[in-house]
């Protein structure tokens, strides 16, 4: 590898600003190839320019260090935008090679192992080193571009997908009339204890602040019902790693599993093993949603996981209302000026940040007309329809290069023509 990249390195250790507008990528914003922006850490601008040397850049593939579960996850940066990246990811620069066929290499099935076989430390400790890194072996191909072509189309059609997505939280913001809100930067708001721990049993200043008080207030002009009023919620079930199998029908769905409030596959256990209850199940339509960590992370749950049993760690809405459309539901919880404010309220700021199932109840859901629903669910269903594309389109260019090496470039070419035409 060090002869074909410009540098490996690991991440700094930056000073962390909550009011920075430059993001700084950390393993959640890493996954299955691509590299997104949802609740990254930031830095300011004079950190940012203090640490040149991290400054990301088109082409990067980024490699997740260290975490438990998580080690090992890719990202490829395909835009120039300001971003740098923590100490527990690595990248890697390539030069004299495309690109993107460095980010399908390391992706597919002889890349994975390549890593696995780099992890040191024992069971949960483990890591990666970039002079590891350094030292993998990458087969060349003359069909490197071509496979490279397809990893960017793959990111160009997510981004389109991501669009599409953002179309949808634009007419969510739209209809419930915040388009114009911007949450309150102050840090003060005097309340004598009736108002206060008298009605909550709240003691931390952060649950008062103006920006919460301000967006319940706008949220309640609209026609609202409580959330405990249309759904039921129910923490997950406790289930021992004795059961834990790498493949199955059943998954067990953890907190790893969802990524930028999406289901994800990457580090999925399965329970077959267990003796599972009807009502332990998730089904179609289904909210589960973070209690601990990453609090106010929400999937929506599709019919490919319905039977799947959540851990005790997450939570899960299910709709009781047949008004709600669950798409719109998830979206508005999961939307930064919405439900990203109503959980950051509610959330427990202790060593590890929680909250607890019955801490939603009383979010409120403003009941907007079922065209809405269905306007907004016809956006995000089309994002759906382009993310799974692109998904394919990685999953070609990966599977392009495992045969180019198994069997040869040829037969490589061919399989790329028959699953793009």
């Amino acid at each position: 590898m060090s002869n074909l990249s410009s540098w490996v390195t690991q991440g700094p250790n930056p000073v962390f600003d909550e009011n920075g507008e430059i993001p700084c990528l950390t393993g959640r914003n890493i996954n299955k190839g691509t590299v997104n922006y949802n609740n990254p850490d930031f830095v300011n601008s004079l950190e940012y320019e203090s640490l040149k040397r991290f400054q990301l850049k088109k082409g990067d593939t980024l490699i997740t260090l260290k975490g438990k579960g998580s080690i090992g996850k890719i990202g490829y940066v395909t835009d120039g935008k300001k971003a740098i990246f923590s100490r527990n990811i690595g990248v890697i620069r390539p030069k004299g090679i495309d690109t993107g066929f460095v980010n399908a290499f390391i992706l597919s099935s002889f890349g994975k192992k390549i890593l696995e076989r780099g992890e040191t430390g024992g069971t949960g400790q483990s890591t990666l080193t970039t002079e590891y890194l350094k030292n993998i072996d990458i087969p060349r191909f003359k069909i490197e571009e071509r496979i490279g072509n397809l990893v960017r189309l793959s990111e160009q059609v997510l981004r389109n997908s991501q669009e599409t997505y953002n179309q949808a939280e634009t007419l969510l913001i739209e209809t419930l009339k915040l388009k114009a809100f911007q949450p309150s930067k102050e840090p003060v708001n005097i309340k004598n204890f009736s108002e206060s721990f008298g009605n909550s049993g709240r003691l931390d200043a952060e649950y008062y602040q103006v920006k919460y008080e301000e967006l319940i207030k706008l949220l309640k002009k609209n026609d609202y019902s409580r959330l405990c009023e249309i759904a039921k919620t129910r923490r997950g079930t406790f289930v021992p790693e004795t059961f834990y199998a790498p493949i199955g029908k059943r998954p067990y769905l953890r907190g790893a599993d969802i990524s930028s409030n999406f289901i994800t596959t990457y580090s999925t256990v399965y329970i077959d093993s267990y003796d599972v209850k009807e009502r332990e199940k998730v089904i179609d339509g289904d909210v589960v949603f973070s209690l601990i960590g990453s609090v106010g992370t929400a999937a929506l749950v599709t019919k490919e996981y319905e039977g799947s049993v959540i851990s005790n760690n997450l939570g899960v809405l299910r709709i009781t209302d047949k008004s709600i459309k669950p798409i719109y539901l998830h979206l508005y919880l999961t939307n930064k000026i919405v439900g990203g404010l109503l959980f950051a309220q509610q959330e427990m700021r202790t060593a590890q940040p929680k909250i607890s199932d019955n801490n939603i109840y009383d979010f409120p859901i403003p009941l907007i007309s079922i065209e809405k629903q269905l306007e907004i669910e016809k956006l995000v269903e089309e994002s759906f329809q382009l993310k799974k594309q692109s998904e394919h389109l990685l999953e070609v260019a990966k599977t392009a290069v495992e045969m180019a090496i198994e069997q040869n470039e040829e037969t490589a070419m061919k399989f790329i023509t028959n699953q793009i035409s």
